[in-house]
């Protein structure tokens, strides 16, 4: 009787708890979807400051981990670190609702943004918005660089790598490149070859992997597979294009299954695609989408919900946006499958931090660019510096920063 009664009440207690997780979840990305303004490294910065500092839900080695791991698929690097980080607090239920509630602000935004573009022929303006938000962000970013230097770099190898890594990204290298390097390198050095076939040392307690969490089929409602199937099934908007809809949906997932890198490497593909290929969109229009993928909060990626709905109306900025998404999905559903397995083993754990240290000098070198652009006059340098005092004393959510930010920007503007 006892034990059938305290059955029946964490049956009873199991639906409100994982309902209570997956409601934190989306509050926390929504918001964090809708502040996110300055791209992947503001982002990032956010994330570490809600979600490691203020809240507690992983490790800063942890979330370290996750970033490094990341930015070797393909996809928007931010995003996929949302998706992960939701798995890690609600698993397959999580890594779902964190994805789609971080890019949700940012599909409404543009989309409406991109009905007024149709609609009346050219851009709001917010060039205003953006002066007092820029600072800001850079401040956030430096903050959480300066707080994930301690973990990333180990010792005098990750700290060389780290070193080199910002410098070669200064001079143009390819990020994937920099990146595979000093795991590499760090790799070596490590395991001074150990790493070789035949020698991976099995057994050792180092080389097990570490669990976190089940399989494909694990807890959560049968995995990723139940929980992404919808996301797979055929459009069902009807499609009076001829397969012009169809078309624009296969476009976009093949654009988030293989694009690496930068804002700059998607306007490559958006060119030779939209512009070029399909001449859907004129050099004009994709410049313009750009620039609101740049200025408007949460992933820059969503400047597939721009394109879609210049092109094909709201049905096409829907399948823009979950195609050019959908990848990511499925590229961290696999992810989560292997990152503790990684960290597990002797080998594969230098890799990883070597990623890591070189992750961060990327992120470091990301910041000086985003320093280059916002810093315009002594206001925007007082707003940097005010935000960085802040966070040094007190413990305000980064959001009141943006949000001040904003207002300036904009008083300003009113009144010159």
């Amino acid at each position: 009787m006892s034990d059938r009664g305290d059955d029946a009440r964490d049956a009873a207690g199991t639906a409100p708890r994982a309902g209570r997780v997956l409601a934190e979840i989306a509050a926390i990305f929504l918001k964090l979807g809708l502040i996110g303004f300055g791209g992947p490294a503001a982002h990032i910065a956010l994330m570490r400051e809600e979600l490691v500092r203020r809240r507690g839900w992983v490790s800063d080695q942890r979330f370290l981990d996750l970033m490094g791991a990341v930015n070797l698929i393909p996809g928007p690097n931010s995003t996929e670190l949302a998706i992960h980080l939701g798995h890690d607090r609600g698993r397959w239920r999580g890594l779902v609702v964190a994805g789609v509630c971080f890019i949700l602000p940012a599909f409404v935004i543009v989309a409406a943004l991109a009905w007024a573009y149709v609609r009346f022929g050219r851009l709001p303006a917010v060039a205003g918005l953006l002066y007092g938000i820029k600072p800001v962000v850079v401040a956030i970013v430096v903050w959480a660089v300066a707080g994930l230097l301690r973990t990333a770099v180990k010792g005098w190898l990750t700290g060389a790598v780290a070193a080199a890594g910002l410098a070669a990204y200064l001079l143009g290298v390819d990020e994937l490149a920099v990146l595979a390097a000093g795991g590499v390198l760090v790799m070596a050095v490590r395991t001074r070859g150990s790493w070789l076939p035949g020698r991976f040392g099995g057994g050792g307690s180092g080389d097990r992997p570490v669990r976190r969490g089940g399989g494909l089929g694990a807890a959560g409602g049968g995995g990723l597979p139940g929980l992404v199937a919808p996301l797979l099934a055929a459009p069902r908007f009807p499609d009076p294009t001829g397969g012009q809809l169809a078309e624009l949906f296969l476009t976009f997932l093949k654009m988030g299954a293989v694009l690496y890198g930068s804002g700059y490497v998607l306007l490559a593909f958006l060119e030779g695609d939209l512009v070029d290929r399909l001449a859907w969109i004129t050099g004009t229009q994709l410049l313009d989408a750009i620039s609101i993928g740049q200025v408007t909060p949460g992933p820059v990626f969503t400047t597939a919900t721009f394109i879609g709905y210049v092109v094909m109306g709201l049905p096409g900025a829907v399948l823009a946006t979950i195609a050019i998404f959908l990848p990511s999905f499925v590229f961290v559903g696999l992810l989560t499958r292997i990152v503790g397995l990684i960290r597990g083993r002797t080998w594969s754990s230098a890799f990883l931090d070597g990623v890591n240290a070189t992750a961060l000098a990327l992120m470091a070198g990301v910041t000086l660019r985003l320093a280059g652009d916002a810093f315009v006059d002594p206001l925007t340098v007082g707003l940097a510096v005010l935000a960085l005092l802040l966070q040094w004393r007190t413990r305000l959510n980064t959001a009141w920063f943006i949000g001040g930010g904003a207002v300036i920007g904009v008083v300003r503007v009113l009144l010159f």
